[in-house]
């Protein structure tokens, strides 16, 4: 008989452990990425890093149909460096969660010249927003932290009013992932990164279709986010060889999280072998 290979599935991340994570990466983040903690998007691939990271944020706000006064939720917000374009471009009243302090702390130095950008310290499912409290929500890159998404779309669908729409880029697996691939790269990344396990694009757009909404846009940007890692790394390796600090952190530090050095190579290798994919969808 073939033998069977056995992967376990990464338990899904406490609330703690993911905010331990951003807590104590929070100054790596902010040095390595910047105000926006997530993948950049090169669309003519002349961009520089922070230009791809700011094409992203407008790409997924674009997709909620914004108007001035717009009442929208940023779930995830980091930051808040989505959140506040949202406010001084399309003049929107935006309400952020993150479960990270530190994020918080970064984000409410930073000003707002136009609409609003109000940033709270909660977990998504203790929110009890108000049926139709919001035209829009979006979710940049924390839904991969969420074990119940399917729980997050209803949520989603209640809270916002009918006839608005929710914008969600997020980190996916391939439809057809080699057993080696899932173990060493996939699993592992979650396990690293505190990230639930990892669904399909199909699997995400059945949740979302079930939920009650119906499907504006769904599109694979694995071949124009990739970059993103390369970037990373070379500043990774040049902080490595000029700082003591990244130094002390990644190589003596006892921090669990200092492990980020080994995922982001994971991360990158996973777009190389076309397992790793990233999903931009909207949905009204």
């Amino acid at each position: 008989m073939p033998r069977v290979l056995h992967v376990s599935q990464p338990s899904p991340p406490s609330n703690a452990a993911v905010a331990a994570h951003y807590d104590t990466l929070d100054p790596i983040y902010r040095d390595l990425w910047g105000q926006h903690v997530h993948h950049g998007l090169w669309t003519t691939g002349r961009e520089t890093a922070a230009e791809a990271t700011e094409n992203m944020s407008r790409r997924v706000l674009g997709g909620l149909a914004l108007v001035p006064g717009a009442h929208v939720a940023d779930i995830g917000c980091g930051y808040g460096g989505t959140a506040r374009i949202a406010a001084e471009v399309h003049g929107a009243q935006v309400l952020g969660l993150t479960l990270s302090a530190a994020q918080k702390r970064e984000a409410d130095r930073q000003p707002v010249m136009r609409g609003s950008v109000k940033i709270r310290v909660q977990d998504w499912k203790e929110a009890a927003f108000a049926a139709g409290s919001f035209d829009a929500l979006f979710a940049l890159e924390s839904l991969e932290h969420f074990a119940d998404k399917a729980g997050f779309a209803r949520m989603a669908r209640a809270a916002v009013r009918p006839g608005g729409r929710v914008a969600v880029t997020t980190w996916l697996a391939a439809d057809r992932v080699a057993p080696w691939a899932r173990r060493h790269l996939l699993d592992a990344v979650c396990r690293e990164a505190q990230v639930a396990a990892l669904v399909t694009a199909r699997e995400l757009r059945d949740m979302f279709c079930a939920a009650g909404f119906s499907e504006v846009l769904a599109e694979d940007l694995s071949p124009r986010v990739g970059r993103t890692w390369s970037v990373i790394l070379a500043r990774l390796m040049w902080r490595m060889l000029t700082r003591r600090d990244y130094w002390s952190f990644l190589i003596k530090s006892r921090a669990r999280d200092r492990i980020f050095a080994l995922t982001a190579v994971r991360i990158r290798l996973g777009y190389a072998t076309d397992c790793f994919r990233y999903g931009y969808f909207v949905w009204q």
